[in-house]
């Protein structure tokens, strides 16, 4: 996968890079890439005090994704999603997904950012 991922990016073939990369974080197998760190939203999440899965979950959200969509997208089953979402509200101090999306938004947690987990 990690040679797949370089070529892919030697190429500047965006897309394939993309769900190479969505892949490896389903399959929580670590590229090595290391993408550009925003340090003032990493401060900010970290303050949040949200994990790494949360992070991605958020990111899900921030695209609209439902609880079973996000799920699919993460191999966990829709409870699991579940508990995540209402974990992220909690954290963000925001009544509901709509909030939480613009929070995503805002923090700039987007797929393309979302932390690979080992």
């Amino acid at each position: 996968m990690q040679a797949a991922h370089e070529v892919a990016a030697e190429l500047g073939a965006r897309p394939l890079r993309g769900e190479l990369e969505a892949l490896a974080r389903r399959a929580r197998i670590d590229l090595g890439a290391h993408k550009h760190v925003d340090t003032a939203r990493d401060a900010q999440l970290q303050r949040l005090e949200l994990t790494p899965r949360e992070i991605e979950v958020l990111a899900l959200l921030g695209d609209g994704l439902t609880n079973r969509e996000i799920g699919g997208e993460l191999f966990i089953s829709d409870k699991t999603a579940s508990v995540h979402v209402s974990r992220i509200l909690s954290k963000l101090a925001v009544p509901n997904r709509a909030a939480a999306a613009a929070a995503a938004q805002r923090l700039g947690v987007t797929r393309d950012h979302m932390p690979s987990t080992n």
